[in-house]
């Protein structure tokens, strides 16, 4: 298990190349651009139809914006009562500030258990904070039991997108994937396993099964927390989550401080939205809730139920009033689904749990832009808009990706030392700010602007059809466009539509 990577450490940010080399090998695989394709037109396609068949869309999809901003601006009281109302059900509430905070009060409270193994509900909270790998520095074995997080854990791969973290790859691959890695993590797959979805999903079913019922410890996350009553709700489709959940005696969950719904009545709106933006059905097959522990050992339910609140660059984030929105995802996937962007390059090139658009405005925001993947994340993006169309909640991406360009280019990188945020001087970009002022002293001298037309019609020819140094960056994936073989002015002047307004040419 020491080789695989299942998550992201916090900071600094894993060694990882800048989006566009990273994007640029992706685009070259056909068989992963193939397998994104494939996948995300059909998920597209089943969401367009589910959201269809729902009259008030809009009014929810504006019902849960409301909903998450006034919990965000209100977020100091509605966690001091998730605490109380957590600790009133038998609960036990622990708060990490960062993901090496996180990290150590898991570890402590699975070796308090005297356990060596856990089993854990899909949850990008850990991943991003890189639980499995902590918890294996520690002598113990985390075991992913999402069907697609097995994927990803059995290939020692990462995950490549939020719903489905197996996207790239096919049923051929998984069934190889399968057939070598399972005997080396448990009961390995059956004799002659074909590629077929039911043979597949009945190797994992059967692979692990004898860790349900042998697993004395669960780690989750949420999707949701209910501040008035201290619920926390996981919604799924296969079932696993629930077997996690309702079986181990001891259940640890690491849940984001932004996961928090003030009543049910709020829930209610999400339970709506979240199941047609991610998976295209009308309500989640499995939708898991507790409330604290239960008393009696015969029962469904944690005797010991242990919540750690991650912060993580939450708060740093919540600071920011454009960025800030970023926190109501609730993340559903929708906008990697419909994602041009995406679509061709994957998930693994945005160096991040995170992938896609929210990706690209959430990791920078958390993890602050030092790093070299993540000053690129904000400009992954064509700014088509097609994310914000589809969001459930309204997050207006290509508003917070500009914004952060912003904070790239004129604020310098974003750092953080401890609990303090640093924003360094920004760094080169001189040549910029030249080209700007010459500009603009050309727009503002008629002659000077004409002379220059000119001179640069006639020597169209001579003209490189990519900018050098280091304009190179922008132009390596377009072409310059064509200088005409006359200036507007002159053309105006010559013909019929410079004859009655003179003034008009100078």
């Amino acid at each position: 298990m020491s080789g695989t990577f299942v998550g992201m450490p916090a900071f600094p940010p894993p060694a990882h190349p800048a989006f566009p080399k990273a994007a640029h090998e992706a685009v070259n695989n056909p068989t992963l651009r193939g397998n994104l394709r494939h996948a995300t037109h059909t998920i597209r396609g089943k969401r367009e139809k589910a959201v269809a068949e729902m009259s008030d869309w809009a009014e929810l999809r504006e019902a849960g914006k409301q909903i998450k901003d006034h919990t965000l601006r209100h977020l100091d009281r509605y966690l001091v009562q998730v605490e109380e109302s957590v600790t009133a059900a038998g609960g036990i509430v622990h708060w990490a500030a960062d993901a090496d905070e996180a990290n150590r009060i898991v570890a402590r409270l699975v070796k308090e258990t005297g356990e060596s193994e856990v089993v854990k509900v899909k949850s990008m909270a850990t991943q991003e904070i890189g639980l499995n790998e902590a918890l294996e520095a520690e002598g113990i074995h985390a075991y992913e039991t999402d069907l697609a997080e097995l994927i990803v854990q059995l290939g020692k791969d990462r995950p490549s997108h939020i719903l489905v973290p197996a996207i790239h790859r096919n049923r051929g691959e998984i069934r190889d994937i399968f057939a070598r890695e399972m005997s080396e993590w448990g009961r390995p797959a059956p004799e002659g396993l074909t590629d077929t979805p039911a043979e597949l999903a009945e190797a994992a079913r059967l692979h692990l099964r004898e860790k349900f019922l042998r697993a004395k410890v669960g780690i989750s996350g949420a999707n949701f927390m209910v501040a008035e009553t201290g619920t926390l709700v996981v919604v799924e489709s296969e079932g696993n989550g629930r077997m996690c959940l309702t079986l181990p005696e001891t259940l640890i969950s690491v849940v984001g401080i932004e996961k928090i719904v003030p009543t049910w009545r709020d829930l209610e709106v999400f339970l709506q939205t979240l199941p047609r933006s991610s998976t295209a059905e009308r309500m989640n097959p499995y939708t898991s809730m507790w409330t604290g522990t239960t008393d009696s050992e015969t029962a469904d339910g944690p005797q010991t139920f242990h919540l750690v609140l991650l912060d993580n660059g939450r708060t740093d984030t919540l600071a920011d009033e454009v960025g800030r929105q970023a926190l109501r995802c609730i993340r559903c996937s929708a906008c990697l689904n419909v994602c041009p962007v995406y679509e061709r390059a994957g998930g693994h090139a945005y160096g991040s749990v995170y992938p896609g658009p929210i990706g690209a405005i959430l990791s920078p925001q958390l993890r602050g832009t030092a790093s070299e993947i993540d000053a690129s994340l904000p400009y992954a993006s064509s700014l088509c808009g097609a994310c914000y169309e589809v969001c459930p909640v309204a997050i207006d991406i290509p508003e917070v990706l500009v914004h952060l360009r912003e904070r790239v280019v004129e604020g310098g990188p974003v750092t953080r030392e401890g609990n303090k945020v640093i924003l360094k001087p920004a760094k080169g970009h001189a040549a910029e700010r030249a080209a700007m002022r010459a500009a603009r002293w050309a727009f503002a001298s008629p002659g000077a602007l004409r002379a220059g037309q000119r001179l640069a019609s006639r020597t169209r020819r001579f003209h490189p059809r990519t900018l050098p140094g280091p304009g190179r960056a922008w132009s390596g994936t377009r072409d310059l466009p064509p200088v005409p073989a006359e200036p507007f002015r002159d053309w105006w002047q010559r013909t019929q539509g410079g004859k009655g307004d003179k003034g008009a040419a100078k």
